[in-house]
């Protein structure tokens, strides 16, 4: 489940996953919903007051080229360090997230991490490598983050303060 920039709520669950498990599932969330749902609309509401421009498709070009440049350089430098093997490198304007994993290794990044601090790209990079290692966000997951970034929690902090100021930058899809 996840709750959108905007405050909308998508639910993934599998194909043939019955309705009824999917409906007690939200209505045990709900209250969880609710906030997560008023957060999200607030500061949608916030930043709509900012008004930032939506970027051009010349602009988005530009940052995904930059980002096909110098980002896969540094997943390979620290999945070198960090002892693991990566896949295909993807670049994409993405609305919801920074990054994924998949268990076969492919990564994929939002060309708008040109956008953040150098830290918080470097953060979003390792995070995902992490998942090569654990699939999830279980604490060894987090441990395994914490052994390359001890001070991972500030840069965390900073995409979620501030990382939807610019996906609300992003075209309509």
């Amino acid at each position: 489940m996840q709750v959108t920039a905007d405050g909308g709520v998508v639910v993934r669950a599998p194909l043939l996953a019955p309705a009824w498990k999917i409906n007690r599932f939200l209505e045990e969330q709900s209250e969880w919903i609710a906030a997560h749902v008023a957060r999200a609309r607030e500061r949608s509401e916030k930043e709509r007051a900012d008004g930032l421009p939506v970027f051009t498709d010349s602009q988005m070009r530009s940052l995904t080229e930059q980002a096909k440049q110098e980002i896969p350089p540094e997943v390979r430098r620290y999945a070198a360090l960090m002892g693991i093997r990566v896949g295909r490198i993807t670049i994409r304007s993405q609305h919801t997230v920074w990054g994924s994993s998949s268990a076969k290794g492919n990564l994929n990044f939002n060309c708008l991490l040109m956008l953040v601090p150098e830290e918080v790209r470097t953060y979003v990079i390792v995070h995902e490598l992490c998942h090569q290692k654990q699939m999830n966000h279980s604490a060894l997951f987090w441990a395994e983050v914490e052994k390359v970034l001890p001070d991972y929690r500030q840069y965390r902090k900073w995409l979620k303060d501030n990382g939807s100021r610019c996906i609300r930058r992003l075209p309509a899809r």
